[in-house]
Order: structure tokens, then C-alpha cells, then sequence
């Protein structure tokens, strides 16, 4: 049965190269990128990353529907790295304008159905906005809550997740 893993931290913690590490052991790699390279300082990160992974992944980009990425991987995927969960929920909070929350709700809810029943393992990673200040301004509070709330929703679904402070790991949950 494949597996979800879910691997959290704050920004810098060391989650990517964590990951990376947990993606090692396996031959068949996808790498599914939610990024988009808005800008100079974008590019630069995402640039950083590539390099980071080499090529040993092949990369899908797919900014908002994780759900259909997953249930279109290429055959004999054994595992995709998804980074990052939290700006995906930037992206549909940013391309939901005019469309509702009901189409956030439905994208989050697609994209859990394929966790419950993963067509390969799953490695996902995502950054802990939660223990910080509290945002002086509506749309970053909504942002941090909808972060928390696909967090929380995807490790519940986990069979693993891991914390990253200081480029240290620290396990969370395992199931049998």
C-alpha cells in the first residue's frame, strides 16, 4: 500500500533537502512543483531548487490541481515530491477571485481523495505558518488559517510526518 508523508517546518527549517533525503531511495521520481515564477527573486529560488534535486526527477508544474496531477503521473511513478503544499494554498486563494469558495473547498477535497488512496507513495511538503505572530491584515490572517487548515487536513490523512527546526527532523506520527 503507498504511503503519504507529510514533512512541515518553517521557512528555512530544512524541509526541501529533508524530503529530498526521503525521496533518495526510490528510482522513479516526480517532482510536482506548485511555484510559479512570478518574479526575479522566484526564479532565483526555484532555479536553486532544480539544481538542489539535479536530474534525478522529472518535474510536473502544476500550481493549482494537485488532484488531477496526481491521477495523471507518469507510469511506474513510485514516489512524487510535492513542494510546496503552502503555496498552493497561496495559489488558490490568489486564482479563486470570481470563482468562490466553493471552488477552493472543491480543489482542497479533490486533491485529499487522491491522499486517501495515493497512486504512489507521497511525499509532501509544507511550511508551519501557525507559530508565528499573529498577521495585522485580513487576507494574511485567511491565508494562515487556510494553510493550518490543509495542513492539519493532510496530516490526519499522513502515515508519516515529520517536523523540521533547525535542520533537525523530528518524527511525529508513523502508522503501521
Amino acid at each position: 500500500m503507498s504511503r503519504v508523508l507529510y514533512v512541515t517546518g518553517g521557512a528555512r527549517s530544512g524541509k526541501s533537502s529533508f524530503a529530498l533525503q526521503l525521496a533518495a531511495r526510490y528510482k522513479h521520481k516526480v517532482f510536482l512543483a506548485t511555484a510559479e515564477p512570478f518574479d526575479d527573486e522566484m526564479r532565483s529560488r526555484i532555479g536553486k531548487h532544480q539544481a538542489e534535486r539535479g536530474e534525478q526527477f522529472i518535474t510536473v508544474e502544476e500550481p493549482l490541481y494537485l488532484g488531477r496531477a496526481l491521477s495523471q503521473l507518469p507510469a511506474g511513478t513510485d514516489v512524487v515530491l510535492l513542494d510546496c503544499l503552502t503555496v498552493w494554498a497561496g495559489n488558490l486563494m490568489y486564482y479563486a477571485e470570481g470563482k468562490g469558495e466553493e471552488h477552493v473547498e472543491q480543489q482542497i477535497e479533490l486533491f485529499l481523495e487522491v491522499l486517501r488512496q495515493p497512486p504512489c507513495d507521497l511525499i509532501l511538503v509544507s511550511n508551519e505558518v501557525g507559530m508565528g505572530i499573529v498577521p495585522d491584515n485580513a487576507l494574511a490572517r485567511s491565508f494562515r488559517d487556510r494553510a493550518g487548515i490543509i495542513n492539519q487536513r493532510v496530516a490526519a490523512i499522513a502515515s508519516e510526518a515529520y517536523l523540521l527546526c533547525s535542520g533537525i527532523s523530528i518524527k511525529l506520527k508513523e502508522c503501521d
